[in-house]
């Protein structure tokens, strides 16, 4: 997609585990997008249209 990502690993970053915490999701993936669209799974979909638009 092209799209400039932050890549966070739960298992080495603690602040990573509490940021999912606070969203109420304890699974990953998880993408946030400008802080407000929250995709939890792997989900071509949604993410193609939330970078779209």
């Amino acid at each position: 997609m092209g799209a400039p990502y932050t890549e966070r690993d739960v298992t080495q970053d603690p602040g990573a585990i509490a940021e999912l915490q606070k969203l109420g999701v304890m699974t990953t993936p998880v993408t946030v997008i400008d802080g407000t669209t929250v995709i939890v799974g792997f989900d071509v979909e949604k993410l193609r249209g939330a970078l779209s638009g």
